[in-house]
């Protein structure tokens, strides 16, 4: 569950990064691949990671604790990142109330680093599953979106700084989470 608030911090944001890092001519920047995925936005490729609120909040605000460690996480893996409606709509509840803050956010999420995932009506009652089995931490409706995200689209690889959560939530009930970054502040 994200424990955390953007209201009234100090938000710096990563200037173009998603975007440098999103053009396959940068030396060293994640590659895209070209394989789509059913379940993505029309047209949208498919991801090989996730990504959740906590780490894209660090990836914009360079006074984040967990910034440094995010970045060096997001720069090593192939873009794009697949994420859901739902996260995006912590990230705009929790990036700020300054204009620039909320545009960096909106630069990030239009740079071509993030595909959303589509969850259907129909999908619903398998994130409400997730959220009764992991009650006890208690799972968050994103946590849940993304957990059903990794079991449909066959991901297992998580930047996220919520790492007491999702090395808790198990994929199908039984694979864990490849969360990144490795390394905590």
């Amino acid at each position: 569950m994200l424990q955390m608030t953007r209201r009234n911090g100090n938000f710096a944001p990563l200037r173009r990064v998603a975007w440098a890092y999103s053009q396959a001519s940068i030396p060293g920047a994640p590659k895209q691949h070209a394989r789509r995925s059913a379940g993505a936005s029309s047209g949208a490729m498919s991801a090989n990671a996730l990504i959740d609120t906590g780490a894209i909040l660090a990836l914009l605000d360079r006074t984040d604790r967990w910034h440094d460690s995010c970045v060096d996480a997001f720069q090593q893996l192939r873009l794009p990142l697949l994420t859901s409606e739902a996260v995006l709509t912590e990230l705009f509840h929790l990036v700020g109330d300054r204009r620039s803050e909320m545009e960096a956010a909106w630069r990030f999420v239009r740079s071509g680093a993030l595909v959303l995932g589509t969850i259907e009506d129909a999908e619903l009652q398998q994130v409400h599953g997730l959220m009764s089995r992991y009650w006890d931490r208690p799972m968050d409706f994103a946590d849940g979106t993304l957990v059903y995200l990794a079991k449909r689209e066959f991901l297992s690889v998580i930047l996220t700084v919520d790492h007491a959560d999702f090395a808790t939530y198990r994929i199908e009930g039984k694979r864990q989470f490849r969360v990144l970054p490795a390394n905590h502040p």
